[in-house]
This record gives structure tokens, C-alpha cells and sequence, in this order.
């Protein structure tokens, strides 16, 4: 008998992937740090205008942000050193926590490389050694909660998306004395809509349940020091933990948990996932001390931000482009299949140097195929008017992109 043929397996799973047009293909650009969403596309040898970084605020290439990060490392090197246990804990690291748990109101916070790896970390770790414990999950939860939650071996219950009412049924179906956890997110980043955090706290509140949300689209953006929607909307005091990320808002990497004292010191005892990977480097620290630190005292880029986001929506629903109703920063752009998202960017590239990266399955269901434009402050009116005369040139071109996004639009409607 023949021995597993691999090299076979791996290229009719690649080949596949290439005939649905869900292969993902990496732009090779290099950012340019001298200010605005520009990028210079290696393949062209070109200039071109990102539309999707996650870089929401641009304070990766904030002028504060770039001297504390360049001073760091001249101070501390380039990495950590190791784990946060073992010598790779300096006094960034130490500071950064302090001011995280500020931004929140709350006792204390904990840095981890990701915000992947915090809601993986603190879910596994909450679910797996609370006895009993059942976790009530929003429907559209990111996936790195859905593993965070896998991985524990708790129970798990999904409930419509942000409906309240499906969780207070659900939870009033569990044993009263059962542990459990209530996990939601702020802003949704696929669809860009806002959770009803008062209403859903509500209902946890009657069933004594730990509350986690994640506002990884939301901090820095909204609330009156960019601490997020719970902020915003004066439910911060009724979250357990909040888990954030460095890499959205602050624009530079990592992730974090904020809450109680004894919670957060319970995942740091605890998770594997913090226990045993190298901590930041303080640079990167350094640096999203000092966008923090901006962003506390000047609302001035989230004024813009908003703006700008508000203009274009305006200017895509003018044109009549099937834009998804997102009340937030966040404008998906319905296309409806993931071979003609794909022909569209390609070609949004090709013909205008804009680049915006289709999201496919698995990221969306299959036939909800998106664009997801994502504005910044530094977006300039004469990059939004290139953006918006080219998806119209090409929305008027492209019958099938019409077709397909019809169909997905009511893919998405309640049923």
C-alpha cells in the first residue's frame, strides 16, 4: 500500500480554494510612515491608497507614536527578552496595564500579543475551571472567542445576534446556580453594527452572570477618551472584563484584558496562553503609551474619523451602492459571491490604485461576500472621491457584482 500522498492533498485543497476564489492572496506594499492611509505596492512600483487598514485612527504613523517607540528601543533593544515571568516584564509593560485599566475604570489590566490570543486565553481559562459553567455567546462572536470558548469544554449556547430576549430565554432555561458567562462584542467588525450592552447587561445582571465584552473595533474610537462603546454609552461599570486590542485603535500590536483585580490576576495565574509567550517588545509598548495617552486628551481623531465615515456612506448610498446599514466607522459594501469580490478589488486596484481587500467565507457566510471600507483621518477629500467615482464606474460596468449583491442583501435579512 502507497503512502498518503500530501503534496497531492495540499494542492487539490489549494486549487480548490483558487476555483471558488476564496484563495487568499497577500499585497506586497510597504506602508509609508510619513503620514496618510499611502502605501507603495512593490508589484507596480507604484503609490497606491489603502481603504481597509485596521489602523482606524492612523496613530501607527502618529509623530508621538514614532519618537516614544524609536526611544524605547534605544533603551530597551528590540525584544522582551522572554515570557512576562521569566525577565520579559519591564517597566512599559507595567506602566501600560496601569493606564489600560484607567482607560476602563477599572481595577487592573494585562497585556497579551493579540487580542487573538487574550479572548482565546481568557475564555478557555474562565470556561474550563469555573464548575459548571455555561457560556452565552452572541451568534456573529468573533472567531477567536468561539475557540477561546471551544477549548474550555464549557458549555456553550448561542443566542441571536444582539437579541437580548433570545438570551434572557435562554438563560432562563440554566440552572440558577450554574456559573455563567455572557460574551458579546461592541462593535461587530464584518457588519459594523453596535451591541445593546444596556439591555444585555440587564439580563445578565438578573442571572448574576459574568459579563466579557470585546471592544476590539471600538477602543480609541468612541467614548469621551476613546475607551469604547461601554464608555459611550455609560455601561463600562457593568462589564466583569473587557478584552481590547493595541493594534486597532493605538495602531500597533497586541491585545489586553481589563476588570476585577482577582479576575484578571485569576487569568494571568492561570492561561496557558499568556504563562508561556514572549512578552511584547517594549517598543511597541512605548508606542501605544503614547497614542493612548493622545487619545485620552484630544477626541480630535475621532471627531474626523467619524466624518469622514459619514461622508462616504452618504456619498455610497448616492451612487446606489448596496452599503450594509452600519451605524459605526466600518462600511461593508455588499457583493454577494467571492469570485466577483475578487474580480472587483482586482480591479479597483489595477485601474485606480485603491486597494481594499475582499472578505470571504469563513470570515462571512458563504453568498454575504463583502467589501469592508474602512476610513481614516487622514483620508483626504480627493481620496474619497477617487474611491467613490471608482466603485461607481465599476458598479455601473459589473451586472454581475448587481446580481450577486440583490441576493446576498436578502440573504441577510430576518427571517
Amino acid at each position: 500500500m502507497s503512502a498518503f500522498d500530501f503534496a497531492t492533498f495540499f494542492r487539490s485543497d489549494l486549487d480548490a480554494l483558487r476555483d471558488e476564489g476564496r484563495y487568499r492572496v497577500f499585497a506586497d506594499l510597504e506602508r509609508l510612515s510619513t503620514g496618510g492611509p499611502y502605501a507603495w505596492d512593490h508589484r507596480k512600483d507604484r503609490v497606491i491608497v489603502v481603504w481597509c487598514s485596521n489602523d482606524y485612527l492612523s496613530m501607527g504613523v502618529h509623530p508621538d507614536v514614532l519618537a516614544a517607540a524609536r526611544q524605547a528601543i534605544d533603551k530597551y533593544g528590540a525584544g522582551a527578552g522572554g515570557t512576562r515571568n521569566i525577565s520579559g516584564t519591564s517597566h512599559e509593560h507595567v506602566q501600560l496595564e496601569r493606564e489600560l485599566a484607567d482607560l476602563h475604570g477599572k481595577d487592573a489590566a494585562l497585556l497579551f500579543t493579540s487580542g487573538y490570543a487574550a479572548n482565546d486565553a481568557a475564555l478557555s481559562t474562565l470556561g474550563k475551571r469555573l464548575p459548571g459553567a455555561v457560556i452565552f455567546s452572541d451568534a456573529l462572536n468573533h472567531a477567536s472567542m468561539i475557540e477561546g470558548m471551544r477549548r474550555s469544554g464549557a458549555e456553550r449556547r448561542v443566542f441571536a445576534h444582539n437579541d437580548w430576549r433570545d438570551l434572557a430565554r435562554q438563560m432562563d432555561s440554566v440552572c440558577r446556580y450554574r456559573p455563567k458567562l455572557v460574551c458579546f462584542e461592541s462593535c461587530y467588525s464584518m457588519d459594523g453594527d453596535f451591541a445593546p450592552i444596556a439591555a444585555i447587561c440587564d439580563v445578565a445582571e438578573r442571572h448574576g452572570a459574568f459579563t466579557y465584552l470585546d471592544e476590539v473595533h471600538a477602543v480609541g474610537l468612541y467614548g469621551e477618551r476613546g475607551a469604547g462603546v461601554a464608555e459611550r454609552d455609560g455601561q463600562s461599570h457593568r462589564i466583569s472584563m473587557i478584552q481590547g486590542t493595541l493594534s486597532k485603535g493605538f495602531g500597533a500590536m497586541g491585545g489586553y484584558l481589563a476588570g476585577d483585580a482577582d479576575a484578571v490576576d485569576f487569568v494571568r495565574s492561570h492561561a496557558p496562553g499568556f504563562i508561556f509567550s514572549t512578552a511584547l517588545p517594549p517598543s511597541v509598548v512605548a508606542g501605544v503609551r503614547a497614542a493612548l495617552k493622545h487619545l485620552k486628551a484630544d477626541g480630535g481623531p475621532r471627531r474626523a474619523l467619524a466624518a469622514r465615515a459619514r461622508s462616504i456612506r452618504e456619498g455610497m448610498v448616492r451612487i446606489g451602492l448596496p452599503v450594509m446599514p452600519s451605524p459605526s466607522h466600518i462600511l461593508p459594501v455588499m457583493i454577494g459571491d467571492a469570485a466577483t469580490a475578487r474580480r472587483v478589488t482586482d480591479r479597483l486596484m489595477e485601474d485606480f490604485g485603491v486597494y481594499i481587500q475582499p472578505i470571504n467565507y469563513p470570515t462571512v457566510a458563504r453568498g454575504t461576500e463583502r467589501l469592508r471600507v474602512t476610513p481614516t483621518p487622514l483620508h483626504a477629500d480627493e481620496d474619497e472621491e477617487q474611491l467613490l467615482e471608482a466603485l461607481a464606474e465599476i458598479w455601473r460596468d459589473n451586472a454581475e457584482w448587481r446580481r450577486c449583491s440583490a441576493m446576498g442583501m436578502r440573504q441577510l435579512e430576518p427571517a
